[in-house]
């Protein structure tokens, strides 16, 4: 094993288990997510755009859209 990457850069090294194949990467990941608190957690998937904010799906506020407008201003359109 590269003592001096683990040194340098821990991330980097542990990249290369998984690119080596010593450590399958959901095991890794499990590892990572069992270590880190919920707000390290919560806190790296908002800053990597995974959180729900960040969703395609349009969430219900409320307001009709714009074909619900239409049909509100004049059903017959």
């Amino acid at each position: 094993m590269d003592k001096e990457l683990f040194k340098r850069d821990p991330r980097d090294f542990a990249l290369m288990l998984v690119d080596d194949g010593i450590i399958d990467p959901m095991l890794l990941l499990t590892a990572a997510l069992n270590w880190m608190s919920t707000d390290e957690v919560r806190d790296m998937l908002d800053a990597n755009e995974l959180s729900p904010r960040f969703s395609d799906e349009d969430e219900d506020d409320g307001e009709p859209d714009e074909a619900q407008e239409w049909y509100d201003y004049d059903p017959d359109c």
